[in-house]
Order: structure tokens, then C-alpha cells, then sequence
């Protein structure tokens, strides 16, 4: 596609692009502030899933993210003790992505007005998820903003949630992971994603109040898997799965993985593409199918193939760059620590994307 754009979606993934590069420049020209000295940035990171700050010998990562207007289906459905997980994931998965085991974490929370459960519940799925992660959460601020922040109408309390991460380097590395050392012939291994993760919301929200109206999220759920969820709400409130302790695992197990993207905004072939390096592509012929949520969202809202696998991650919640002939123990060692994972297809010589998905051939260049 030409332009990277929906009337559906309400924001172009062109323009984001544009002015997360324009940002990113600007904060490179800070960088020289801590040349040789303790927090000096890496400079040949760009376009990663996190960069590396450096003290002495020890190299840190670093990285920032929201959930977005996922938030809107917590106070829609007043649950909010799974939202944790989608800050984590987006956070701690960047900074695996890069080699960088999770460590820690801090969190803003911007209010309206403040409800003491509300926060307490979010805290408390924020905490497990820390848990099942291992990182300690040793910072954080909540602040009262008023009218500056909007959400859904009669929700106990509107908010915003974005936190910064820090992590180690894996020690087995001796660089971060960038796909700088992949070549063509490598294999691609897909873990499975079981939620929208914490991407794309915008498209599915207009989609859904288009058809269904303004109490979208109480209507029927008719996916195939209609048996786990009762409401489009709870359909798409469905959490975060945080591959980090996956990634971690394959690292501790010697496992050569050479490149990991994690599927977020800008779908499948937009964030592989930030791991191909060298003018290296990829053919991508056997990915997981996409969640039943999101195969039902386009049948019912005329969605086209490459829309949805540009503003979802369609079942795929990451795509690692690994050794052909480790390619099968990554897959086993994945599935040892009970994550879904598979063969999902090999580089190439030539450059762009390549999906062969049930829906066609779908190209990016």
C-alpha cells in the first residue's frame, strides 16, 4: 500500500513513521552530551526496538511505551487488572528484542480524577506481570491532569499508562540484537500472539462502534472461539503475552538467534523489516493464522487483507532471526517454556516482505 492509511483507522502509520524519525533525530543530537562518559548512548542502533546506554563494562537497555487506547476497553468494561500486562509486554518485549533481559521498570499514570481501586486494580495486574517477568518496578508517578484527560464517559476514572523499562545485555552477547549478522537462507521462527496485544485499537474500535454503535463492546461476540469470550469487549480486552522470558530462555540455552521483532503498530512486515539488515528480505509462508477476532472484524467490516496485516499482528506476537539449523531447537525451547511457536518461513537475498497467508500473496516493499 501507497498509503498507509484507513478512513477506519484514524491515524496514518506513514506519518507516525515520519515523526518517530523526525523525534529520533533530534534526541541523536544529544548524544555527543554523554560521549565517554557513563549513560553514553549506542550510536548504531537506529531503527531498533530499544537502544543501549553504557556504564563501563555494563551495557544497559532502555525503552518507553504505552498501551494506547486499549485503555478504553478497561474503563469500558471496568476491569482494568490485565492492563498491566499489556504495559509490560510493550516495554519488556522491545528490550528482549534487543537482547536486553527486562529489569526494571517505572510508570506514569495520568488521571482525571484520581479513584483510589481503580489504580489500586491496575497496580495489581501491573505487579503479576512483573512477576512472571522478573522485573522489579522501582519507580513511578500519578498525576492529576482534569479536563486534559478524556476517555470513555462514566468510567470510574480516564487515564493514561506508559512506562520506561531498563534491562541488561544477555550476557552470552557481545552486541545487542539487530539482525546486523543475519544472512540470506536464515530461518525465521513465529511465536504465536493470543490477543491484539496492545496495537491496532483504533482500527478495531471505529470499526466496531461503525457497525455496532456506541455500546460496541456489549455486542454478541461471534468469533470461532466464541466459547472464551461472551462480548466484543472481552474480546479485545484480552491481555498481553510477554515473550520475554522466552527470549531469555532461548539466550541462556546458547540458541545463535541473530535478529528478534516484536510485532506491535505498523503490523508484520513493517516491524520484520526493521531486523533486515544488509539488503537482506524474507519469505514469510507459514506465520500463524490470524486470532478469530480479527479474521470476524474483517469479514464484518469489509477490512482488506492488507489493512489488517498492516495495523495487526494477525496471530504473531514476534518473529526471531535464527541459524537454519537451530531453527527446530529454538521452536522446542520455545515450546518447553509454554510458548506456541513455529517455522515460519527463511531470508532472502533480495529485499521487501513477502507473506503467503491464507488470504494471498501479500508484497511490502
Amino acid at each position: 500500500m501507497n498509503n498507509a492509511q484507513t478512513p477506519d483507522a484514524g491515524y496514518s502509520i506513514d506519518l507516525g513513521n515520519a515523526a518517530s524519525k523526525n523525534a529520533y533525530n533530534w534526541s541523536k543530537k544529544t548524544f555527543a552530551t554523554r560521549a565517554g562518559l557513563p549513560g553514553e548512548p549506542a550510536r548504531d542502533l537506529d531503527g531498533g526496538f530499544s537502544n543501549e546506554i553504557r556504564f563501563g563494562q555494563e551495557r544497559l537497555g532502555i525503552s518507553s511505551d504505552g498501551i494506547g487506547t486499549k485503555i478504553e476497553l478497561g474503563e469500558r468494561l471496568d476491569k482494568y487488572d490485565t492492563l498491566g500486562y499489556d504495559l509490560v509486554a510493550m516495554t519488556a518485549d522491545d528490550l528482549i528484542a534487543a537482547g536486553f533481559v527486562p529489569t526494571n521498570l517505572s510508570n506514569i499514570i495520568d488521571v482525571n480524577t484520581l479513584d483510589y481501586d481503580v489504580v489500586d486494580e491496575m497496580m495489581r495486574g501491573l505487579h503479576d506481570a512483573c512477576q512472571f517477568s522478573k522485573i522489579a518496578i522501582t519507580g513511578g508517578e500519578i498525576a492529576e491532569l482534569g479536563n486534559r484527560i478524556g476517555g470513555f464517559p462514566g468510567a470510574r476514572m480516564n487515564f493514561n499508562w506508559c512506562s520506561t523499562a531498563i534491562g541488561v545485555l544477555h550476557p552470552s552477547l557481545a552486541q545487542p540484537l539487530s539482525g546486523a549478522t543475519a544472512q540470506a537462507g536464515d530461518a525465521v521462527v513465529a511465536l504465536r500472539s493470543p490477543s491484539f496485544r496492545s496495537n491496532g485499537y483504533s482500527l478495531a474500535r471505529k470499526t466496531l462502534q461503525r457497525l455496532f454503535g456506541d455500546n460496541w463492546h456489549s455486542q454478541a461476540y461471534d468469533g470461532t472461539d466464541a466459547d472464551q469470550y461472551a462480548t466484543w469487549g472481552e474480546a479485545l480486552l484480552a491481555p498481553s503475552l510477554i515473550y520475554a522470558p522466552a527470549l531469555t530462555a532461548v539466550l541462556d540455552a546458547g540458541l545463535p538467534l541473530r535478529g528478534a521483532a516484536h510485532i506491535t503498530g505498523g503490523g508484520v512486515a513493517d516491524n520484520f523489516k526493521r531486523v533486515l539488515k544488509n539488503g537482506l528480505g524474507a519469505v514469510l509462508d507459514n506465520l500463524f493464522a490470524p486470532l478469530p477476532a480479527m479474521q470476524r472484524l474483517c469479514e464484518i467490516g469489509g477490512i482488506s487483507p492488507e489493512t489488517a496485516y498492516l495495523y495487526w499482528n494477525m496471530g504473531n506476537g514476534m518473529l526471531l532471526v535464527v541459524a537454519p539449523e537451530a531453527a527446530e531447537a529454538t521452536v522446542q525451547q520455545l515450546a518447553q517454556s509454554g510458548y506456541q511457536a513455529q517455522l515460519a518461513g527463511y531470508l532472502t537475498a533480495e529485499a521487501g516482505v513477502t507473506l503467503r497467508v491464507a488470504a494471498g500473496g501479500l508484497k511490502y516493499a
